[in-house]
């Protein structure tokens, strides 16, 4: 199968910075959209930013400005650079991935890291 294997996070002043780090690894075939996900307590799990294998990239409006992702194909690995963080930008962040795997035959799947957390303090 695939793991999706997260760094990076952390407790962080606000104002300050952080850069998350996914790496995939398994049976890969091919990585197509990577991305990542934030869930804080008592509230839905939501897209910070996403980015295809081609680069092209979707950022949420509320973090717009101050994250940015980016990816490297050869490493399976996606990153998301975190700048001017806020208290509200408190999250477990989630690693998400859309891969292709090669067992027997071809086979799509999402698959999830198991969560890194980031704290901002006031």
């Amino acid at each position: 199968q695939v793991q999706l294997v997260e760094s990076g996070g952390g407790l962080v002043q606000a104002g300050g910075s952080l850069r998350l780090s996914c790496a995939a690894s398994g049976s890969i075939f091919s990585v197509n959209v990577m991305g990542w996900y934030r869930q804080a307590p008592g509230k839905q799990r939501e897209l910070g930013a996403s980015i295809t294998s081609g680069g092209s990239s979707n950022v949420a409006d509320s973090v717009k400005g101050r994250f940015t992702i980016s990816r490297d194909n050869a490493k399976n690995t996606v990153y998301l650079q975190m700048n001017s963080l806020k208290p509200e930008d408190t999250s477990v962040y989630y690693c998400n991935a859309d891969v292709t795997t090669v067992h027997i035959r071809l086979m799509k799947g999402e698959y999830w890291g198991q969560g890194t957390q980031v704290t901002v303090s006031s």
